[in-house]
């Protein structure tokens, strides 16, 4: 059985699904008793940054033998929970970081974030692997209200250039790393094939809606009250605004990784927008604004 924490967030709630539809038994970690998870997965109700809350589904007579841990869903108890899921036989922990871990960018606490919870993986005891993400492409659900109620997006730094992940690929890189031997020990960098400049992404997020989406830049502190307005954490912002800085000055990286991992091209930010048009549209869907969680 794999245990999916931050079950109703981006990543993993793909994960779920793709895990469930494989037929593996799956318990979807949610702090809400409502929440909806994917047929064929259990709902488990606990909250992942008090680990005492999940003991009892960790102590399921049936085992659960691997663990998908999402660092914003466990915030500061990431040790905590790695030490009572090896207390309780987990033999493998599958970690979503980022890519700033490895080749830096951004402002310096977030990258130490996911450093301390990647060392108290290596500490914890059941073999482990590192998904280094590059940022989501799903970030870009964040210009959803702008751009339908202007036409625009309005942002900070529109030269600065990634490489935004699809959140399927990473999904479909946490079950391969989940299921099969051969990645204990491991830390793979996931990024998208090709690298854009937010003016780019805004474009391409036009050309799927068939019309022209415009960058407007705005001064780092205008956009941080537009977020914050939005309803998002406050330390999205400074994450966005401050990676952005930095992939002004040096791109963000570009690999193969999700190619070598998953045997085929990673998927493009077009196809990405083209599957969410639905959001930026006029009388976009309720529930698809904001940045991405894991």
């Amino acid at each position: 059985m794999i245990m999916v924490t931050g079950a109703t967030g981006t990543i993993g709630r793909e994960v779920t699904r793709l895990l469930a539809a494989r037929g593996v038994e799956t318990l979807a970690v949610t702090r809400d008793p409502a929440a909806a998870v994917p047929p064929g997965a259990r709902r488990t109700v606990g909250d992942p940054s008090r680990p005492d809350s999940l003991a009892p589904a960790l102590a399921r007579t049936d085992g659960v033998e691997a663990l998908l841990l999402s660092p914003r869903a466990v915030g500061g108890a990431a040790a905590e929970l790695l030490a009572l899921a090896a207390r309780h036989g987990v033999r493998r922990v599958v970690v979503l970081s980022a890519v700033t871990v490895e080749y830096g960018g951004g402002y310096r606490r977030f990258a130490e974030e996911f450093e301390r919870v990647e060392r108290a993986a290596r500490d914890a005891g059941p073999a482990w692997t590192f998904l280094r993400c590059a940022d989501f492409a799903a970030n870009a659900l964040a210009w959803a209200p702008q751009i339908r109620a202007t036409g625009a997006v309005r942002g900070v730094h529109p030269a600065a250039a990634t490489s935004p992940v699809h959140e399927r690929d990473v999904a479909e890189a946490a079950v391969r790393t989940l299921l099969d031997p051969g990645h204990e020990g491991r830390a793979y960098a996931l990024t998208g094939p090709q690298s854009l400049t937010q003016r780019e992404r805004a474009r391409l997020i036009g050309a799927a809606l068939g019309r022209e989406v415009r960058f407007e830049e705005i001064p780092p502190e205008a956009l941080r009250r537009a977020l914050l307005a939005q309803g998002l954490p406050e330390d999205v912002p400074d994450r966005l605004i401050g990676y952005a800085a930095a992939c002004l000055r040096e791109p963000g990286p570009t690999t193969d990784t999700v190619t070598r991992l998953l045997g085929r091209p990673a998927l493009p930010f077009a196809t990405w927008a083209a599957e969410h048009t639905a959001a930026f549209a006029d009388g976009g869907r309720p529930g698809q604004q904001g940045a991405a969680r894991a």
